[in-house]
């Protein structure tokens, strides 16, 4: 080949050279590798408490064995995972064992582990709780659930009203549990913090509410439900995007928290515009159902954000606000 010929193929070797050095959504510093169990040791007969607690230690090790060999950053199990409906003195013998598993487990795998249980509080009070575990092994937070039903009341457990937003090293994330779901109240409250993932160790699946909690905080969904259900991750336009089946009780999935939702209105030509710069690097992803799609930077140097900014690309909750700015406006409302 000649020098010119050379020269003249340049720029097309420098294309495929750069599309090889950064494969198809090959990078993103947020990226985060999820998992949720939906499953749970059945209720034993046994009146031995501490056979029980070793009973369910071991039914977790080789639950967690099936998802601990994708590398998780974050796992998530369900409500009263440890068989805290067994009772109080169970409870009370099982004490901190199965918190120490579980530790034990996210720091030997480095990884985060949100899980339900029943707690003595502090103050002498019993919760349903869902508490969570870091890298380090570290209790680095604690959900108490706000809503119990009317029997975990009678039965003696307390309601909180306090919503927990734990700081990791990926991003932060809310907790409801089960019954929690049905509160708008709750929801507004999770609305507000711009968390990147819910998280709902639960019993019960709870129907279309998981996609209206994702798509109203703007956050990835996870669900852990008892079996029988099927246990989903969720993306923040609330479609699934992983899910257990009747087969196989656990799901992972690689979820990117460098996102933006934005309407498709008004915004067409900006993003066709952005796509063109930033092409391999950028995901526009369009369910094709409500008019929002998601903008999911994986380049390297550039967020989703400022990828927004750069092309003045009006974000799904601003346009919201102007629709009900401009329905204010004098003759607009009748």
């Amino acid at each position: 080949m000649n020098r010119n010929c050379f020269i003249a193929l340049l720029p097309i070797i420098t294309l495929l050279f750069n599309d090889i050095l950064n494969a198809d959504l090959a990078y993103s510093e947020r990226i985060v590798r999820v998992a949720t169990i939906g499953n749970t040791p059945p209720l034993t007969e046994n009146d031995n408490k501490q056979e029980t607690v070793n009973y369910v230690i071991s039914f977790w090790q080789k639950e967690l064995k099936k998802v601990l060999k994708a590398r998780p950053d974050l796992i998530v199990l369900p409500e009263f995972c440890d068989l805290s409906t067994a009772g109080v003195e169970y409870m009370k013998v099982r004490g901190n064992q199965v918190v120490d598993f579980f530790s034990s487990v996210a720091k030997e795998n480095r990884c985060y582990i949100a899980f339900g249980m029943g707690r003595q509080d502090n103050e002498g009070f019993w919760r349903n709780s869902c508490v969570v575990v870091d890298r380090k092994g570290k209790i680095t937070g604690i959900y108490d659930k706000n809503f119990p039903t009317i029997a975990e009341m009678q039965a003696g457990i307390k309601a909180c009203d306090n919503i927990a937003i734990i700081e990791c090293d990926f991003g932060k994330i809310g907790i409801v549990i089960c019954f929690d779901l049905n509160f708008e109240e709750l929801l507004d409250k999770y609305a507000a913090t711009n968390t990147d993932i819910i998280i709902y160790p639960s019993m019960s699946h709870g129907g279309v509410l998981q996609n209206l909690w994702a798509l109203k905080c703007n956050s990835f969904f996870i669900g852990s439900i008892y079996k029988g259900y099927p246990s989903e991750i969720r993306n923040p336009l609330g479609d699934v995007i992983a899910s257990t089946t009747g087969l196989i009780d656990y799901a992972v999935s690689k979820i990117n928290l460098d996102f933006k939702r934005v309407p498709l209105a008004y915004n067409y030509d900006n993003l066709a515009a952005l796509k063109t710069k930033y092409g391999k690097t950028v995901k526009i992803s369009d369910p094709g159902k409500n008019g929002i799609v998601l903008v999911t930077s994986y380049n390297k140097s550039t967020s989703a954000e400022q990828m927004i900014k750069e092309f003045k690309v009006e974000l799904f909750n601003d346009y919201l606000d102007r629709a009900r700015d401009i329905r204010l406006e004098e003759g607009n409302l009748e």
